[in-house]
């Protein structure tokens, strides 16, 4: 059985471990391929992912995240992959994979088409005319669509109710699947080497955001978060963001506008960690180090599908402070692996911020339950086992309706 998956972009985030494991260890009886657009030029690469994985894609060259007519272009070369591969099973990931190939697949005559909504850009990404423009063309295309995939029962329920994209009997949840082994080996080495790249004392707090520099991570409310934490607490903390992107430039500027010391640091660079209160440390592709050597894990974002960040920390056994946005609730133990705030409510996310550093008991405690749930739960191979269920039943069924419409006729 063919599966050709197209992913968005080929950058740093969750799509990306997902769509690696679902090319690199579906069962014998699957052969899949993996198609993907361009990263933007901020955001960092995932090659050296897929490398690890010797998986060798196939890049849309015309196929970035922002719609221009170049997607015309990259709607021909999908199609022209479609003919020439035959899949069985076409899987899109993202919106403008999922629009471009479900296109092409169902013009091509493909029986399965399956999507994977990752998050969505149905709040807080645009106004409301884009919004609705947005979900309008999601409700098109969910027609074309033999599965909606949901990465979490939060999603799959607003995608149902409150979105309206398709009918519930149409959505399936199937959780994120990860590699979470590196985050539960030689934990004590790795902390210890990241704490000494990055001057942090055995009495420091380290506090760890992670991922994409994007305008939905909120990263203005996060370091309002720091400014109010650095006046209020007696411990001694220090602030990390892993990551980089377009709000890197105004994350400084911010960060000066509150008083509060940073520095531009990777420790690839080379000399000494400066000793400031931020370090903004670009991408660091050793994440189960920079995991391993924080004490707390944040997300300050205004909307989220299903974090990585949170997933891999609870691995680490680290416990997390977020906004209650998205599938951030579905994803984590609140009140034993994370705490959680309302959306934009800074008094309360800086309280439950202060709680954890304040509290070194809760902080402890709220560590230990994170890799086992992580584990039994975000395993890839919870993931696999799921996908190939799903493919397979969809696949019958297709053959199966073949075959009667053949016998009546």
């Amino acid at each position: 059985m063919r599966v050709l998956h197209i992913l968005n972009r080929f950058n740093i985030g969750g799509p990306i471990y997902y769509v690696a494991y679902l090319t690199k260890f579906m069962p014998d009886e699957f052969d899949t391929m993996l198609i993907g657009g361009v990263k933007e030029e901020e955001e960092g690469t995932s090659e050296y992912i897929l490398e690890q994985y010797g998986i060798k894609p196939i890049v849309i060259k015309s196929m970035y995240r922002s719609i221009s007519w170049l997607d015309i272009k990259a709607y021909k070369e999908i199609k022209k992959i479609i003919k020439e591969y035959q899949p069985d099973i076409v899987h899109t990931h993202a919106a403008k994979a999922g629009i471009l190939g479900r296109l092409a697949a169902k013009v091509c005559g493909v029986k399965v088409i399956v999507h994977t909504f990752h998050g969505h850009v149905f709040d807080k990404y645009f106004g409301g005319l884009k919004s609705f423009i947005y979900k309008t063309i999601e409700r098109i295309f969910a027609l074309l669509s033999t599965k909606i995939i949901a990465l979490s029962n939060l999603q799959a329920q607003e995608l149902c109710e409150k979105y309206r994209i398709c009918p519930k009997k149409k959505i399936v949840v199937i959780p994120l699947g990860l590699d979470l082994t590196k985050f539960f080996e030689e934990t004590d080495r790795k902390r210890q080497q990241f704490r000494q790249w990055y001057n942090i004392a055995d009495d420091e707090i380290a506090v760890a955001i992670i991922g994409r520099l994007a305008p939905i991570k909120n990263f203005k409310f996060f370091l309002e978060v720091i400014n109010l934490v650095l006046q209020t607490t007696s411990k001694k903390v220090k602030f990390f963001v892993v990551g980089d992107g377009e709000e890197h430039k105004m994350i400084e500027q911010y960060a000066e506008h509150l008083g509060i010391s940073y520095a531009n640091y990777n420790h690839l660079a080379g000399g000494q960690c400066p000793d400031v209160s931020l370090i903004l440390t670009s991408w660091i592709k050793e994440v189960d180090c920079v995991n391993a050597g924080v004490d707390i894990v944040t997300l300050t974002s205004l909307n989220e599908g299903t974090p990585t960040s949170l997933i891999e920390s609870q691995a680490a056994n680290k416990p997390i402070v977020a906004n209650r946005v998205g599938g951030v609730a579905d994803i984590v133990l609140e009140g034993k692996t994370a705490l959680l705030a309302e959306r934009d409510n800074l008094e309360d996310f800086v309280s439950k911020m202060l709680q954890l550093i304040e509290d070194d008991d809760l902080r402890s405690k709220m560590s230990q339950e994170g890799a086992s749930f992580a584990k039994k739960r975000f395993d890839y191979s919870v993931l696999i086992a799921s996908m190939s269920d799903l493919y397979l039943n969809l696949y019958q069924q297709k053959v199966s309706t073949r075959d009667k419409k053949a016998n009546y006729q």
